[in-house]
């Protein structure tokens, strides 16, 4: 059975770019649609010394048009693909995790109703991107909905012990939108390896560009066997991932980075490369958990 794409819904208009994006993504993958609204609609009743949850209709009610609505808005643009939806009385961390576990891919707007809706993300969508165990995709980018996918797939391939999931997520997407993949591995010569002679310094830069060029190559061999239909342009560059990734977003469809998953280790598990993107890319970002 195939796994769906989960979308958490709020009511925002990041979330409803999150629906756009998902639900054009369910299309292409011929996977179904969850839309799930995290609503704290339950409250403490302490008349006696028993203590009831007892539900506030009124904010089920709302929790429930926002996610019909969502679903409405998912049906009339993509009318093939199998919509469920489910409003879920807790905090949204915690629900859309534990959604991440039967998932294929969970998907969030950037920003969401919080007070603090000016952040650069929200702490929620920084929660599941680091925590989740399927890959999370954040919305970002301004462009209309229908664009969001325009633009070739950019992977940044970090080192082997956190890549091989996302290598694979971002050829699968690729594949799936018909559209080429941009491969991204950044080098740096560090500075202690250089000297004021010329001809010296070229050494070391050279060995560093040939180490980058080899990790690339046997970084994406398997998947270039298993999707021999899409056309892949290998990026070596030299300077900080970070950047050359965030500035090469401008033109993608959508950024792939790998998280390493440590089991054991409770806090967020992102990375720099990560968590920069998340924040700062200008196009939607899929974030793809390592597991090992």
């Amino acid at each position: 059975m195939d796994l769906p794409l989960v979308v958490g819904v709020d009511g925002s208009e990041s979330s409803l770019a999150a629906v756009d994006w998902a639900v054009d993504e369910a299309a292409r993958l011929g996977l179904p649609l969850r839309l799930v609204q995290a609503s704290l609609w339950e409250r403490y009743e302490a008349a006696t010394d028993l203590v009831d949850y007892v539900a506030r209709p009124s904010e089920r009610a709302m929790a429930e048009r926002i996610l019909a609505s969502a679903a409405e808005r998912a049906r009339r643009r993509r009318g093939g693909v199998k919509v469920s939806t489910e409003v879920l009385p807790e905090d949204a961390p915690t629900a859309l995790l534990r959604e991440a576990r039967n998932a294929s891919t969970l998907v969030v707007g950037h920003r969401g109703r919080g007070p603090v809706a000016e952040l650069l993300l929200g702490s929620v969508s920084l929660a599941l991107a680091a925590r989740a165990r399927c890959p999370v995709v954040v919305v970002r980018g301004s462009s209309p909905p229908g664009d969001l996918a325009r633009g070739p797939v950019l992977l940044g391939v970090g080192e082997p012990a956190s890549g091989s999931a996302a290598v694979r997520f971002a050829f699968r997407a690729a594949a799936a939108r018909r559209c080429g993949l941009d491969a991204v591995r950044a080098w740096r010569c560090p500075a202690h390896e250089t000297v004021d002679h010329p001809h010296l310094a070229e050494d070391p830069a050279r060995a560093h560009l040939s180490r980058a060029s080899a990790l690339l190559d046997e970084a994406l061999g398997d998947a270039v066997r298993e999707f021999p239909e899409v056309e892949v342009r290998r990026l070596v560059v030299e300077g900080p991932a970070r950047k050359i990734l965030l500035d090469l977003s401008a033109d993608a469809g959508l950024l792939v980075v790998g998280a390493r998953r440590r089991h054991g280790h409770f806090g967020l598990q992102l990375g720099r490369v990560g968590h920069a993107a998340l924040h700062h890319a200008a196009c939607p970002v899929a974030v793809v958990p390592q597991h090992g």
